[in-house]
């Protein structure tokens, strides 16, 4: 039934449920200017991303490779250029017109040496010949011989190049820095937006948890509970990082890349605009497998953890029976089962991945291949097949991301619906509209035909009738299961019950506040929950109104003083979580002194002395009497002869009372309390 349960928490809904993400929207609803800021800046950051293949390309084609010139005569050329044999020569890119009548040069490179050629288009290809020591530039339209460029005149040609290339590089550098700073703000400003959202979110939960009722922990593992709070608050945390905002910068990405890439050459922007389809029918296909492999892990994972749980809490009994080799069977089968569920999903991730590469590489390779060739034809320059380059590696990376973005959606999703699920589970004991206050309680308590069941139909207490006068001491006996400690729940109204009334000094505990009714009863139980931190702070619980002087002396009037003076650091030792480090005895002072500081009007003692041993349990009993003095107590008993003295003793069986007396009437009787204490009485003799 265990792993059952663990496996209907896990079933998932649909990976993207707009209901779910409506609601999650809700709680960053109040910093979406935040958000705003990280969207603007993720396009900033978008854009300058963009711009650096671009500038390297304008570095290529404009600076580094040499380009045709025009050449005008002196006093004729329409902007500033290089001036060399009474000529200006001006790039023919840098020109707003064509110029088709005027000649055209560009710098050709043989031998190390640098010569200034006559061209007819802008890109030419020429061979070259040395003739009788004189060098022949050969094309289509004819052969040209070169001036020899000595370094003096080259420098000056390039002059123009090296300063466009620091300013570029310059910009380069800008660029870069701006992107570090703007980048470096968007990460800041999200994740602590989203810390944020999540730190509401855990107080939401945290403060839901703390108003259900017993019933529900009763029926709630606590592993699970604490998943909530931290794993699943942690998955939404990733998924208004990764997702939600940074789904934006796929988007500014690919939509940015598409623009720049038609503005520099529209035919190769087509050829990589030819495999989007098939990329877009994979991510379908992988969407499809990739969820049902990543539902049948999720299961599996459960079943490990509550399997896990479950042996390690029975450990003990495990290795009493000698049940190791079975356990661990049947850990090993399902263990096995998430192997093989986990390998399921990696061979899912492993085909889609590296299939979007060979796309990535195929587009890659037609660009270099067409590319290429248009270079070499003259038709489309070096630096814009370099910035294609880029640019398709830069396209790709979103498209591979969104197997990442996918499974934290899936998971941000189940984790939601877990997390609302709990939001939407309603207290079963709540507060009245309009509560009646409780002044001074005087500690009368009354039931009245009193009904009561934790599942529907199992009646626990059947028609409960009694009353308890202020200042007197009420004993329930009665075998296990016969309903004691519900009765002791229910007074501080830790569940509802179904039929009939319970009242304190008259006003029924449903019309009092649960805080305010909880304040005058004070509980002490048979296994005592020790907070981790010092002793001082388990007396008080943040009790701002106690003071160290006064939980002094609660702890001289419970005789609790005698071992916490005797540790090292005294009201300042440090304790463990639960109280590993005090004994049993230790640990029971320790929550009678928590009651005292409290000061409540009813005392409530569920099997206090059962877990003690003789010698301990007389110091106990001298710290009990002081703990009653002027108070209201109920006291839950397995051990008969500490309630002797009781005022009233109430006899339980099955659900029902059968017996109210004092301990001498009742034995007088020889009824079922009779029984007990002979049976009892004959166990201690035996011992």
């Amino acid at each position: 039934m265990a792993n059952k349960s663990f496996h209907e928490e896990e079933m998932l809904g649909k990976a993207y449920d707009g209901r779910l993400m409506k609601r999650l929207l809700k709680y960053a609803a109040p910093y979406w200017k935040a958000f705003l800021v990280s969207i603007l800046m993720l396009a900033l950051v978008t854009g300058i991303e963009i711009a650096r293949p671009y500038i390297v390309a304008l570095a290529i084609d404009d600076y580094i490779f040499t380009s045709p010139m025009v050449a005008f005569e002196q006093g004729e050329e329409p902007k500033d250029g290089i001036q060399y044999n009474n000529k200006t020569f001006i790039k023919e890119r840098h020109l707003d017109e064509e110029y088709p009548g005027r000649p055209r040069y560009q710098i050709m490179v043989y031998e190390g040496e640098n010569y200034l050629v006559p061209s007819t288009f802008e890109r030419e290809e020429f061979t070259i010949e040395e003739r009788q020591g004189q060098v022949f530039f050969i094309n289509e339209h004819g052969e040209f011989t070169g001036d020899l460029m000595d370094d003096q005149v080259y420098q000056t040609f390039r002059e123009y190049d090296v300063d466009g290339l620091i300013r570029l590089g310059t910009i380069f550098l800008v660029v870069v820095l701006l992107g570090f700073g703007v980048n470096y703000a968007q990460i800041y400003i999200l994740h602590r937006t989203a810390f944020r959202i999540i730190y509401n979110l855990r107080v939401d939960i945290f403060s839901h948890l703390q108003k259900l009722n017993l019933g529900f922990f009763d029926k709630s593992p606590v592993g699970r509970l604490v998943t909530r709070v931290t794993n699943d608050t942690e998955t939404l945390n990733e998924m208004f990082v990764g997702v939600m905002v940074n789904a934006f910068k796929d988007i500014f990405m690919l939509i940015g890349i598409i623009v720049v890439m038609f503005s520099l050459d529209v035919q190769l922007a087509l050829i990589v605009m030819a495999v989007l389809p098939v990329v877009f029918i994979s991510s379908i296909i992988f969407r499809i497998k990739a969820r049902q492999a990543y539902r049948d892990v999720r299961t599996k994972l459960a079943r490990i953890n509550a399997s896990i749980a479950e042996n390690i809490s029975g450990m003990k009994i495990v290795q009493i029976f000698k049940q190791e080799n079975k356990k661990f069977k049947e850990f090993d089968d399902i263990n096995q089962g998430h192997l093989k569920a986990s390998l399921r999903e990696v061979k899912v991730f492993a085909i889609f991945r590296p299939f979007i590469d060979v796309l990535h590489y195929l587009a890659l390779a037609l660009i270099i291949w067409w590319g290429g060739g248009s270079v070499i034809q003259g038709a489309i320059q070096f630096g814009v097949l370099y910035a294609f380059i880029n640019y398709i590696k830069m396209f790709f990376q979103p498209i591979n991301a969104i197997t990442e973005k996918y499974n934290i959606l899936q998971s941000a999703m189940a984790s939601s619906e877990r997390i609302f699920q709990l939001l939407d589970t309603e207290p079963e004991v709540v507060n009245p509209e309009k509560s009646k206050e409780l002044r001074e309680v005087d500690g009368s308590i009354e039931f009245k035909d009193v009904w009561f069941a934790y599942n529907e139909g199992e009646w626990v207490l059947k028609d409960v009738n009694f009353k308890v006068n202020p200042g007197e001491t009420v004993a329930f006996v009665g075998a296990t299961g016969a309903g004691k400690t519900s009765i002791i729940n229910l007074i501080s109204r830790f569940y509802d019950i179904q039929k009939g009334e319970i009242l304190i000094d008259g006003v029924n505990v449903k019309d009092v506040d649960q805080e305010e009714l909880r304040k005058n009863i004070g509980v002490v139980l048979q296994d005592v929950f020790v907070f981790s931190g010092d002793i001082k702070s388990n007396i008080k619980l943040n009790n701002e109104h106690i003071d160290d002087d006064k939980i002094k002396e609660i702890a001289e009037t419970i005789y609790a003083d005698s071992f916490i003076e005797k540790l090292p650091d005294g009201y300042d030792q440090k304790v463990q979580e639960r109280g590993s480090t005090l004994s049993a005895g230790q640990r029971q002072l320790l929550a009678f002194a928590r009651a005292l500081a409290f000061d409540p009007s009813i005392l409530v003692l569920d099997e206090a002395t059962a877990n003690i041993d003789t010698e301990t349990e007389s110091i106990i009993q001298d710290a009990l009497e002081k703990l009653q003095e002027g108070r209201t107590t109920i006291v839950v008993a397995h051990r008969l002869s500490t309630i002797q003295n009781a005022d009233k003793i109430i006899v339980m069986h099955k659900g029902k009372i059968r017996e109210i007396g004092t301990h001498q009437e009742l034995l007088n009787n020889g009824g079922i309390y009779h029984d007990l204490y002979q049976l009892q009485y004959k166990e201690q003799l035996a011992q």
